[in-house]
């Protein structure tokens, strides 16, 4: 794949008035960006026509690799509905072989983002898929999924000068696996460049694109727009100090000129401030590739693309850009939490655009005075109880540990079993109505006592400003490969 991906998700924003672009003459646009080496597009089921505009594209040539996404409805997905999205994209994409398939989760405490994943591993093993990834995957649960046995490669998330959540534990857990990122975000919707430099402050409305409307979202949770003007004065000055190679190809050579800041007259072999702004997190070490996007038909940046080929960052660059992010307040959260829980950093400010609703996790049943779910294991059936009870406004929830079906879920990693605990038992709390800060107290139980400080480190990121009452113990759990069962309570007022 090439290092500067194309990405399509403004098809989407093209097509929002109701009328879908000409697929031969939207394919013919993409033919350039190909032609140039840049021969590898992002898109997804949701991006309008995208898919099928790529098709043609690579109806008429065999060097471009498409990489899609799955996003479906949140909830159970059947071995028929997954079947029948992939034949969807195949159709599409008119291949009979997906190069990257992405999938998106919803609700992590839905333990059927895990099934979709398995059945998504059947397929790839049928060779309909030739890759998996995901998208918008925090560090977490892209850990689970690969110690659970998912074949993972990728994972999408948003990484810029704005939002640095992916250099943390998301880095950490990629070098782990050996799993690549591919950004976006990188040039914010644009914004991250001379055009916006020493504009007043745009409202969030209809005469933005989507995706500006999105990343001035993101700029508002960075500390606002005179700290972004900040920003933006940083990097061209970095840009304006920086010297281009003449072969797109190589290195390039810096400039290091004390002299040259920004304002000064822009010269010819200068890199702009979306060239370095992309060579930041291209340069990152679990970067595979940024995404930038392109407006099939309406402009195009492929010169400006392979300018980030012409050069790199030197530490002097490097440091100077870091302290400027350093400045802003860091995007909350880990990487894809805008997509699960406010603030929602989408375009709309909301998931109005996504989805309209989130169905319980586990189906409720109501017996006497109370409510009760189960969450399918065997044993809650051959030992008659229930995964949680709701009484009035308490929960009960039983000692849950990482089963899932016939399955371990997180490999024996105790960490990773811990999180998965808590996930379910977040998903009986949502079932009834309640949440994990409704937790008042936890019982932990430990199958290897020398694996207490990573549980207890799991537990801690997940009850961090919640501090229920908590008993651990150390304790012959039933299981030799379930290292970790927890219990909670919970009071709903």
């Amino acid at each position: 794949m090439s290092r500067v991906v194309s990405g399509l998700w403004q098809v989407a924003d093209q097509e929002r008035g109701g009328a879908a672009l000409d697929p031969v003459a939207a394919a013919d646009a993409m033919a350039p960006y190909a032609d140039a080496g840049l021969t590898t597009f992002d898109m997804a089921d949701h991006y309008g026509s995208a898919e099928v505009i790529a098709g043609r594209l690579a109806a008429s040539r065999d060097d471009v690799q498409l990489l899609t996404k799955w996003v479906p409805e949140p909830g159970p997905a059947s071995e028929d509905a997954v079947a029948a999205a992939i034949a969807r994209a195949l159709e599409r994409l008119g291949t009979d072989c997906i190069d990257l398939l992405q999938f998106h989760a919803w609700n992590y405490a839905d333990p059927s983002w895990l099934d979709c994943l398995f059945m998504l591993a059947e397929h790839q093993a049928a060779g309909r898929i030739r890759h998996l990834g995901l998208t918008n995957c925090d560090a977490v649960h892209l850990d689970m999924a690969v110690r659970s046995g998912v074949p993972i490669v990728s994972n999408q998330v948003c990484f810029s000068l704005l939002d640095r959540r992916a250099a943390g534990a998301m880095t950490e857990v990629c070098r782990t696996h050996g799993v690549r990122l591919l950004a976006y975000g990188t040039l914010a919707g644009g914004l991250l460049s001379e055009r916006w430099m020493g504009r007043a402050e745009p409202p969030i409305d209809e005469s933005l694109t989507w995706s500006q409307m999105k990343y001035r979202r993101f700029i508002d949770q960075a500390g606002g727009w005179e700290r972004f003007q900040a920003l933006l004065r940083v990097v061209d000055g970095v840009a304006r100090r920086t010297r281009m190679s003449g072969d797109p190809a190589g290195a390039g050579r810096k400039s290091a000129d004390p002299n040259v800041t920004s304002g000064s007259p822009r010269q010819s072999t200068d890199a702009s401030i979306a060239n370095v702004a992309c060579r930041y997190v291209l340069e990152h070490p679990a970067v595979a590739g940024i995404i930038v996007g392109a407006r099939l038909g309406e402009s195009s940046h492929i010169g400006d693309n392979l300018h980030v080929f012409r050069f790199s960052l030197d530490d002097d660059a490097r440091r100077e850009l870091d302290a400027a992010c350093a400045e802003l307040d860091p995007i909350g959260g880990d990487c894809g939490d805008e997509y699960r829980r406010p603030p929602y950093l989408t375009a709309s400010g909301d998931l109005s655009h996504h989805l309209t609703t989130l169905p319980p996790p586990y189906p409720v049943h109501r017996s006497g005075a109370g409510e009760h779910v189960s969450t399918g294991t065997p044993w809650e059936a051959m030992a008659g109880f229930s995964r949680a009870v709701r009484r009035g406004g308490r929960i009960h929830v039983a000692g849950t540990t990482a089963s899932h079906g016939d399955r371990l879920i997180g490999g024996r990693d105790p960490a990773a079993q811990t999180h998965f605990i808590i996930d379910k038992i977040e998903g009986a709390l949502q079932s009834l109505g309640a949440t994990l800060q409704d937790v008042v107290r936890t019982r932990v139980y430990i199958r290897n006592g020398v694996d207490w400080e990573s549980v207890a480190r799991a537990h801690g990121a997940r009850f961090a400003g919640i501090r229920p009452a908590n008993t651990t113990v150390h304790a012959d759990t039933v299981g030799e490969d379930l290292l970790v069962e927890i219990e909670a309570d919970a009071e709903v007022s």
